[in-house]
């Protein structure tokens, strides 16, 4: 069985880390592909594709990472027949937009989808989605424990200068202070 997980990765972060950890646990894949979406259909990200690619490779060194060009889930899909009855991995605040995504009965159609819940998360919003879908048995759930991360917060405060490796894999925590990721140059101050 094969797992894919996608998204833009901007940076990895544990949270990411453990969710795919828990889901080869609990899912039992053979093989995971991370898809670093090079561009990202639903959000915009400023760090080159190259530099995600390579923050996610150390991130999950154990497992197939791909720079994933299509900017949506349901034509990287149609890109790779080969996976077969793939299982896709996504959070299940994510899965309550499931139903805005392109052509969500077709992405059901070629992959099922693996959605991580975590204690005390509603489930009738996540039963509002399943109602609505077609096959909803293409839907498997399982529960992971809250870390509470975001990319988005990780970055922000990286450019204050605060201290984040601890929210980071040690590999990926390595980088980003060697080189100065996401730091603001010298001399920046906030537009007024």
């Amino acid at each position: 069985m094969v797992g894919l997980f996608g998204g833009s990765f901007d940076p990895p972060h544990r949270g990411h880390v453990e969710l795919a950890r828990r889901a080869k646990e609990e899912l039992g894949f053979e093989r995971l592909v991370v898809l670093v979406s090079a561009d990202p259909g639903h959000k915009r990200v400023e760090t080159p594709a190259g530099l995600r690619l390579r923050l996610a490779r150390a991130a999950f060194p154990e497992d197939e990472v791909l720079l994933d060009p299509e900017a949506r889930t349901v034509d990287t899909l149609r890109a790779h027949p080969e996976w077969r009855d793939p299982v896709f991995l996504i959070g299940a605040d994510e899965f309550c937009d499931f139903l805005s995504w392109k052509e969500p009965e077709e992405v059901l159609r070629r992959t099922r989808l693996a959605v991580a819940t975590r204690p005390g998360f509603p489930r009738e919003r996540l039963e509002a989605v399943l109602d609505r879908l077609d096959k909803p048995e293409r839907v498997l759930f399982f529960e992971i424990e809250p870390l509470p991360i975001s990319s988005r917060d990780l970055r922000s405060r990286l450019a204050e200068g605060d201290e984040v490796a601890a929210e980071l894999p040690s590999t990926v925590a390595e980088i980003v202070g060697a080189e100065r990721l996401y730091a603001r140059p010298a001399g920046y101050t906030e537009p007024a």
